[in-house]
């Protein structure tokens, strides 16, 4: 019976100290609830002022966009210029097909006709088969029993100098086409660019003027080799001319001392 007694007791206080517990811990409840609840509207209230803020650089962007798209780079001029890029572009193509594809072949010989067609292929890669053509054509230097060797010397410079000059326009020719082929390439990408890309095309544009600028030079500086071979043949000419009077003058001087008696 005492048993019974005390372990009721027993109960009855751990019972007490829970009840205790749970209403010691109802105010750290509602304050735990009230901590989230403030987070919670922080949180909302972050939310909404980032979403002002991506509305603002949305419209931002859109003003930009409105901006590129009809003051900086206007659709409706960008469409014109394509329309009248690719305009003409089909109205010189034709043009331009014809003078390229132009023959202008007119030598009518054998050996002429394989030297004309070398010179006009437009391959670098023919220069070897050149000197040959060339040869057949104008023939070789003369033999040193058939011509002084100042002439000799003046033949085999003025063919140098033909050769370098055909076998250099041979090379242009070929970077010409080259060129061409750049600049049809310019025109197609300047029919269907971009807005904004008129920078990218116009510095393509400028490398391949720069390249051209350099080809037209290297072909001047052939010219010019071209025109000091000229004039130094022109020159040696003129001091053959001045070797000849002066062999003349020294025989006529060599005829006059002579005595009359020794001329009979």
């Amino acid at each position: 019976m005492l048993k019974k007694l005390k372990s009721s007791l027993g109960n009855g206080k751990r019972r007490l100290l829970v009840i205790v517990a749970f209403i010691a811990l109802v105010p750290a409840a509602k304050a735990g609830i009230a901590d989230i609840l403030s987070i919670f509207q922080t949180i909302n209230s972050t939310l909404r002022q980032a979403g002002g803020v991506l509305n603002t650089v949305q419209n931002l962007k859109l003003t930009v966009a409105n901006l590129e798209t009809r003051v900086i780079w206007p659709v409706s001029l960008i469409n014109q210029a394509r329309n009248f890029v690719a305009a003409n572009e089909a109205q010189a193509r034709s043009l331009l097909s014809g003078i390229q594809n132009l023959s202008v072949s007119s030598a009518t010989l054998v050996n002429p006709s394989q030297l004309e067609s070398i010179v006009r292929s437009a391959q670098a890669s023919n220069v070897g088969q050149l000197q040959g053509a060339f040869t057949r054509v104008y023939s070789s230097v003369s033999s040193p029993t058939a011509a002084p060797p100042l002439e000799r010397n003046m033949m085999d410079m003025d063919d140098a100098a033909a050769q370098g000059s055909l076998k250099t326009a041979l090379a242009s020719d070929q970077i010409s086409l080259q060129m061409l082929n750049v600049a049809t390439g310019l025109e197609q990408q300047t029919a269907s660019a971009a807005p904004g890309s008129a920078p990218m095309l116009s510095t393509q544009a400028r490398v391949a003027e720069l390249e051209n600028q350099a080809y037209l030079t290297r072909m001047l500086a052939a010219e010019l080799r071209q025109e000091a071979v000229q004039l130094a043949h022109e020159n040696a000419l003129r001091k053959k001319s001045a070797d000849s009077t002066r062999t003349l003058r020294m025989n006529l001087q060599q005829i006059l001392a002579q005595p009359s008696g020794g001329a009979q």
